[in-house]
């Protein structure tokens, strides 16, 4: 049976991919037979990523403005042709109250989370897309739609991801689409502040009864890059075990912000 994937043969970028979701999505595109053009800061990782999936990898910081030309270039120097851009690289800092935010850090949070994608888009668009077509998927999170103690900056930069996601998939409509995949609570190193502390705690509170894998987003992002997802675009979906839908499931407090509150992330 033909995989209503078809994926065979196109051509995926991946940001933040030498870990964590960003890598389980390169190795999802891999599986369906995509070719993958990894980046992340990590010159190990991008270079073992590539190597083990067979694709090319870019080390270097999203937040450079020429960082998204040069991995489109090499996307269509190695493979001839550019069909998926994830956009998956992230900072959660600064972490804290806004009123303390330093404005640099701040800034800093919007070239990584929101200016780094429309780049990155832009440059994929200028060089294929628009002539060829294609697929964006961001990834965004759960908490974009709602606060959270000390992720001020983080939620405001990601509900800017998801507003920026609608408006392009309105501009770049028919030839490209562009969806987004919203996370709830994954076990990545991102967030292992948050989890590492009471994973099962936090897992007996979701109508699922665990956390997620990284896994269950890459199947998400994969699928909504597919022709399987032909027919949608400008969409979010939510990857998050049951977290919106908790308050029907449990009567206790989110467990979440508790440990939003007396944990913090190692600075970067």
């Amino acid at each position: 049976m033909t995989s209503p994937y078809g994926l065979e043969g196109r051509v995926a970028v991946v940001t933040g991919a030498s870990r964590g979701i960003g890598r389980a999505v390169a190795e999802a595109f891999a599986a369906a037979g995509a070719h993958v053009c990894v980046t992340a800061r990590d010159a190990d990782g991008v270079r073992r990523a590539a190597e083990e999936l067979g694709g090319v990898g870019l080390a270097g910081s999203v937040a450079d403005p020429a960082h998204p030309r040069e991995l489109t270039e090499l996307a269509l120097a190695a493979f001839g042709r550019l069909d998926v851009v994830v956009n998956n690289a992230a900072t959660n800092e600064p972490y804290g109250p806004l009123m303390d935010a330093d404005p640099d850090r701040w800034r800093e949070a919007f070239t990584i989370n929101v200016e780094a994608p429309l780049r990155l888009v832009q440059c994929a668009w200028r060089a294929w897309m628009g002539e060829h077509g294609g697929a964006v998927v961001n990834i965004c999170t759960e908490g974009a739609g709602h606060v959270g103690p000390n992720v001020g900056a983080y939620g405001t930069t990601k509900a800017a991801l998801l507003h920026l996601t609608r408006q392009l998939a309105g501009e770049l409509a028919p030839k490209v689409r562009v969806n987004s995949v919203s996370p709830g609570l994954v076990r990545t190193e991102l967030a292992r502040f948050v989890w590492e502390h009471g994973e099962d705690e936090l897992a007996a509170g979701l109508p699922l009864g665990r956390i997620g894998h990284p896994a269950d987003i890459a199947r998400a992002v994969v699928w909504l890059a597919s022709d399987a997802a032909e027919w949608i675009t400008g969409a979010d979906l939510l990857v998050d075990g049951g977290t919106r839908v908790r308050t029907a499931y449990s009567a206790d407090g989110y467990a979440v912000q508790e440990r939003l509150r007396s944990y913090a992330p190692p600075h970067s």
